[in-house]
């Protein structure tokens, strides 16, 4: 009996969760379908990929999530608005900035399985750096792993090729991506070597225009945990501050 009862209750489960994700698909669905003709004119007129669109906090303005970044538009499309926007109440917060922290981690969630990690032993924070093996100073940062996994901090890279997609450091950051030891490759390749070159599925070209869309324009750009881009190199003790400053919010 007790294991019918386990049964009624796990099928009444499942079909609750199945009924939820129609719901959530389906809402949008009926999103995508609502702006249709209003991210045609957009994607047409302005030459941009528009991700996702969504209500903003301001009333009468729509969220752009976009391949160059977060826009605003009205209702009926006639206004399209790159703005910073604040909401004053007893506190300013950046409402812009909440929604570019919240895309920056968004996407890097997507890359997680492809990024290059150099994993702290005894892990305390979690950076994502967008990178290219030629940067002189994101040369600088690597030579400091050793320091930053000491302090607990975890680096996982991706790419940035900041020449562009199939420029000669495009084709380096796709061999270190699809060496046999990516982790080897890369401290190689920012050591001066060569790059082995080698071919493989791979995700560099979505990394480096993941990165154009949330504003990196040079390299190295670090993603902190709680989705702040902080751009350039930082020695090891100056992130970790970073680090603790953003962890105390």
């Amino acid at each position: 009996m007790k294991k019918i009862e386990n049964l009624t209750a796990f099928y009444k489960l499942a079909v609750a969760l199945l009924v939820f994700s129609v719901l959530i698909f389906s809402s949008i669905a009926h999103a995508a379908d609502e702006h249709a003709e209003l991210i045609q004119r957009f994607e047409q007129r302005l030459k941009i990929k528009i991700l996702t669109i969504a209500d903003s906090n301001v009333p009468g303005l729509l969220q752009l999530s976009t391949s160059t970044g977060i826009f605003y538009a009205s209702e009926n499309g006639e206004y399209f608005l790159s703005a910073r926007i604040y909401r004053v109440g007893d506190e300013i917060v950046d409402e812009t900035g909440a929604a570019l922290q919240k895309f920056r981690l968004d996407g890097i969630e997507r890359f997680k399985d492809s990024a290059i990690e150099f994993k702290a032993d005894k892990e305390k924070y979690v950076v994502n750096v967008f990178t290219d093996a030629t940067c002189g100073y994101c040369r600088k940062l690597h030579n400091e792993m050793d320091i930053l996994n000491s302090l607990g901090i975890t680096v996982r890279y991706l790419a940035f090729p900041r020449q562009g997609i199939n420029s000669p450091v495009y084709r380096d950051a796709v061999s270190i991506w699809c060496a046999e030891d990516p982790q080897e490759a890369m401290t190689k390749a920012k050591a001066g070597s060569k790059v082995a070159s080698a071919s493989c599925a791979n995700e560099v070209a979505d990394q480096y225009s993941f990165g154009q869309a949330i504003g990196v324009n040079g390299t190295p750009n670090i993603i902190l945990p709680n989705g702040t881009s902080i751009p350039g190199y930082q020695p090891a003790q100056s992130l970790l501050l970073a680090l603790q400053a953003a962890e105390k919010g």
